[in-house]
């Protein structure tokens, strides 16, 4: 069985610029696209993303793999439930 490397995603999304609530409603859409397992990687620079997206994430079922904060881009990625 091989185990992904954390970082690794199915889709990558660049929303820096994007207010709130644009990257959790894209981020949201992404994940509908995809099947059970599969990774969303986003980058925002919204303040808010790092408080919005944990939340849109547990409160979806969903799991939160990995998230930083480096240079005022939050970059996280999520799981599909």
């Amino acid at each position: 069985m091989t185990t992904r490397q954390t970082w690794d995603c199915d889709v990558q999304l660049d929303l820096r610029g994007l207010a709130c609530p644009l990257p959790v409603l894209k981020t949201r859409k992404a994940l509908l696209g995809l099947a059970s397992g599969g990774r969303v990687l986003v980058e925002a620079t919204d303040p808010l993303a790092a408080i919005d997206l944990p939340h849109f994430v547990r409160e979806a079922g969903h799991r939160l793999v990995v998230a930083e904060t480096v240079d005022g881009v939050y970059r996280c990625i999520v799981e599909r439930a």
